[in-house]
């Protein structure tokens, strides 16, 4: 099991918010800050199994906008192994 932590920014949060919501996946949004200019970010939690990483990698990559200023990047994704889950 893994968990995708993604951090997006604002605009793009309802457009992966849908995508990986219809396609199944459980996701946890919370509003954050951060970066250099302190921007309005969005940070989606989500486990999944091994074999749904990738799937879940090409919905968020194909839901977000490009980026404003030629240089900049549309997000930060960590994948991140899972040695226990507990769901209560």
């Amino acid at each position: 099991m893994k968990l995708i932590i993604a951090i997006l920014p604002d605009a793009d949060s309802d457009n992966v918010s849908h995508a990986l919501t219809d396609a199944g996946f459980r996701i946890t949004r919370i509003a954050s800050t951060g970066g250099f200019l302190r921007r309005g970010n969005t940070t989606f939690l989500a486990g999944v199994e091994d074999e749904q990483v990738d799937p879940a990698l090409k919905l968020i990559r194909e839901s977000c906008s490009s980026p404003v200023e030629p240089g900049h990047h549309r997000g930060t994704v960590f994948v991140v192994n899972v040695n226990r889950y507990i769901h209560f």
